[in-house]
């Protein structure tokens, strides 16, 4: 009895943090956890790309930049659920609904359980033709197919440790969601090295690396909704999909969804355009450029995160001013990440490319791409705080809008236009151009909502 006053007890003190505790101490609390296992999940893509382009060759290093897209769409799959569900726990737990709150746990895996076994069917079926709409040429296409077919277990492996690691992090545990990141991570990069080198299975080495990691970053995430004293437990009552919480849940999750859709789409573009106009080496080289902004990106995302539970909650419990001022630091903390990320890649965008490779084309394909990629990219940082901000709070179309901006509405048509007038410098201008035409939109949209936040604060 004495251990369950205790339990309850802290369950209240975690949520009442929310409320009460200083914004900047409290993103802090919340931010530096998630950035460190946002970044443990980033080591484990950029540890295979590391390991394969170093020990495998440039013809691999290319052939897993063309399985991109494809990731992609499982990632995508995997966050219309896990951020959906994360945001719906915070409002949940800030209205104090907390039965609510353990619905939404337990649709959100059933719900990962059914979509993985949708996209593994048809990825397992259509794997070859899929790579070669992607970009694969004769020269990448084993390498590529090699390493998603011991690859795919372990997606659902990382759609159960994504999603159910953001619950956590809502719920109140962002040191505990870090430590389950932290844990798969070191796996992944003993075990990399070990499957590669010394095992010699190339490839597919780095590929069973990943799968078994996320496997124990899965199975550490998991056991923790099945302790006494949480703040959100699992029941298997809960497993039963109610279709007016999937519904809520996919609206909320439907605009990072669509941004992880939307770089497949892209990936693919990218990846056909530069085969045609360049090489494989060209391929290889937006492989990297990829692998360098996404790790940037990763640890924005952790601010999101961070912030996301903070903006949930206050804007459940109608605390707008600590709202704001959550947002606002996490900009700031966001833009210092970006703005540093693109000075150092376009003042040392060969020596990055080394890290992964010394091939001396790949090389020169690198320094081009990052040299013309980033001269927007400080405005980034910005534009992703922006839509977890309207995804916090359950504003799905304005979430999906900014979303879509970057990556769809102004980026295809740039892909698809600016080729044909400047070659492949115009692939690499399409990343800056509609950096910048995003911003505009995004500037004009927080305004209006900043503006509805303080008409609700004088109405409280």
């Amino acid at each position: 009895m004495l251990a369950a006053f205790f339990s309850i007890r802290e369950k209240v003190e975690r949520l009442d943090d929310l409320a009460t505790k200083p914004i900047g101490r409290l993103l802090w609390q919340y931010s530096l956890p998630s950035v460190v296992g946002m970044l443990v999940m980033a080591l484990y893509n950029v540890a295979d790309r590391i390991f394969i382009g170093n020990w495998v060759g440039p013809d691999a290093i290319a052939g897993l930049a063309v399985t991109f897209p494809i990731m992609n769409l499982a990632t995508a799959i995997g966050v219309l659920v896990g951020v959906g569900s994360s945001a719906k726990v915070s409002i949940d737990l800030g209205r104090n609904e907390i039965a609510l709150a353990e619905e939404t746990l337990g649709n959100a895996l059933t719900l990962t359980f059914i979509n993985a076994a949708i996209y593994m069917t048809v990825f397992y079926i259509y794997l070859n033709p899929l790579l070669r709409a992607f970009g694969a040429s004769d020269a990448t296409l084993p390498y590529a197919s090699e390493y998603m077919t011991v690859l795919m277990p372990g997606l659902l492996m990382t759609n159960i440790a994504y999603g159910m690691n953001n619950i956590m992090r809502s719920s109140g545990y962002p040191q505990r969601a870090m430590y389950t990141m932290l844990i798969g991570a070191a796996v992944n990069v003993v075990l990399d090295p070990l499957f590669i080198y010394v095992f010699g299975w190339g490839i597919a080495g780095a590929a069973w690396a990943t799968v078994i990691a996320m496997a124990v970053s899965a199975t550490f995430v998991m056991q923790h909704f099945f302790r006494k004293g949480v703040s959100v437990r699992l029941h298997w009552r809960t497993l039963r999909l109610r279709w007016t919480l999937v519904a809520g849940i996919i609206a909320i999750g439907a605009a990072p969804a669509l941004v992880n859709a939307a770089s497949c789409a892209i990936n693919a573009l990218i990846n056909n355009t530069l085969a045609h106009l360049g090489s494989d080496r060209d391929i290889g080289a937006a492989g990297i450029m990829v692998t360098y902004t996404s790790l940037l990106v990763t640890i924005v995302l952790g601010f999101c995160q961070g912030a996301q539970p903070i903006i949930g909650y206050n804007y459940g419990a109608r605390n707008f001013h600590r709202l704001r001022r959550a947002y606002f630091l996490a900009v700031c903390a966001a833009t210092v990440v970006t703005f540093s990320g693109a000075v150092i890649g376009l003042l040392f965008p060969r020596q990055l490319g080394m890290v992964f490779t010394d091939d001396s084309d790949l090389l020169d394909a690198t320094q081009r791409a990052l040299g013309i990629c980033l001269w927007a990219f400080p405005v980034v940082g910005f534009q992703i705080i922006s839509s977890m901000l309207f995804q916090s709070i359950g504003k799905a179309r304005q979430s999906i809008l900014l979303s879509l901006l970057r990556q769809v509405i102004f980026m295809i048509p740039f892909l698809l236009l600016f080729p044909r007038w400047w070659h492949l410098e115009g692939v690499w201008l399409s990343f800056p151009l509609s950096d910048l035409c995003a911003t505009v939109v995004t500037v004009f949209l927080v305004i209006l909502q900043m503006r509805r936040f303080r008409t609700l604060s004088q109405g409280s």
